[in-house]
Parts: C-alpha cells; sequence; structure tokens
C-alpha cells in the first residue's frame, strides 16, 4: 500500500532531525526530500476534492437552468 502523504512528510522530518543529529548530510537531504515529496502528494489530493467539487457544483447550476 502506497504512503499517504502525511506518513512521508513525517517520515522525512524524523530522516533529516536524524541526519542533522548524525551530521550526515546527504541523510538530511533525503529526509526533505520526502517532506517536500509528501506535502505535493497532500496538495494533490486536495486539488482532486477541490475540482469534483467544483464539477458537482457546476453540474448543479447548469441543472437549475434546464426546463
Amino acid at each position: 500500500m502506497p504512503e499517504s502523504g502525511k506518513a512521508e512528510e513525517i517520515k522525512g522530518r524524523v530522516e533529516e532531525a536524524a541526519g542533522a543529529l548524525r551530521g550526515d548530510e546527504e541523510q538530511r537531504r533525503k529526509g526533505q526530500a520526502d517532506q517536500s515529496s509528501g506535502k505535493l502528494k497532500q496538495a494533490d489530493k486536495k486539488l482532486g476534492n477541490a475540482a469534483g467539487e467544483l464539477k458537482g457544483a457546476f453540474k448543479k447550476f447548469k441543472g437549475a437552468f434546464k426546463r
């Protein structure tokens, strides 16, 4: 099962913090990348939901003018 955006973001935060504590710049950057990827997944889901709501509202609006 694919990781949710929020889970990936949190995993990235943990990985970034671990990299910072260990002085591992590569791990820290990978954590930052995971956070960004998680945020993008969340934004994509929100955009899809908004598009669905807009489509429904348009159909309702269009139906109001049909006889």
